[in-house]
This record gives C-alpha cells, structure tokens and sequence, in this order.
C-alpha cells in the first residue's frame, strides 16, 4: 500500500503514477488533491507524512511543482525520511541506504516515464542497514532533540 499526494503542479503526474502502480498491482491510497485549481503544498504534505509516520501505510509519494516544498515540509514530521530524486540512481539510493519512506518528486520537473523509472527503481530496491542504519540512528537523535 502506497499512500500518494500531490499539489495542483503536481495533479497531472500523480494521475499517471497512480495508473504505473495500478499496472504493477500495488494499492493506492489518494490523499489529494483531486483538481488542478491552486492549493498550498504543506497541507498534502503534513497528511501524507502523517499517515506514513503513523504507521498506517509503510510508503508514500508527494508531488509538487519542483519537489522541493514538499520534501521540506515532509521532512518536518519526525519519522519521516522523504527523499527528492531526480535520477534512476537517487531514487535507488534513497532507499538502499537512506531508507527513505516517502518519495518526492517534482510534477513540473519530469516527465511521465521518468517518473515511473524512478517510482520502480525506488520500489525495487531494498535497505541494505548495517553502516547506514548507525547514520539513520544519528538523524533520529537529532529529531529527539529538536522535534519536542
């Protein structure tokens, strides 16, 4: 299960997402927003970080014009790892060994099937732990010791 959301930059890419996920039989849940009048991004983002850092769903995607307002505003909920990422070799990394938990990518930044090589590339890849769960450890103090 993969929750999704974008803002109105993003709407047209995370249609084309959720058909890519369909095909490859992955459910998906939308958190909005379902139309292309202008929105403000933090609020996509604050309820699809939320619904991942509950533990609700495991993963997520966010969308927006660059990527950029929605990675920052994820980020801001402890727990979450959202990684922006451009190319086939980011999206895998984010996960091998950051772990990332909500994939962000920019709407008005990437076509259609860049987009779905990254979501797969992100998909397919695994944590590998070990060295990058120590740094992980380290980014969870720091939230500990900020995020009150």
């Amino acid at each position: 299960m993969i929750v999704i959301g974008s803002d109105h930059g993003g709407l047209n890419l995370k249609t084309a997402l959720k058909s890519y996920l369909a095909r490859r039989e992955i459910q998906v849940t939308d958190a909005g927003t379902d139309n292309d009048i202008s929105v403000d991004y933090p609020a996509f983002g604050l309820k699809v970080a939320e619904m991942v850092a509950s533990g609700s769903i495991e993963r997520g995607i966010l969308i927006c014009g660059t990527g950029i307002g929605m990675s920052i505003a994820a980020n801001k909920i402890p727990g979450i790892r959202a990684a922006l990422v451009t190319d086939v070799f980011m999206a895998r990394m984010a996960k091998e060994h950051n772990n990332a938990n909500i994939l962000v990518l920019g709407g008005r930044v990437l076509d259609e099937q860049k987009a779905c090589d990254l979501v797969g590339a992100w998909l397919d890849a695994s944590f590998e732990g070990g060295r990058h769960q120590g740094r992980l450890d380290m980014v969870s103090e720091i939230e500990k010791k900020y995020c009150k």
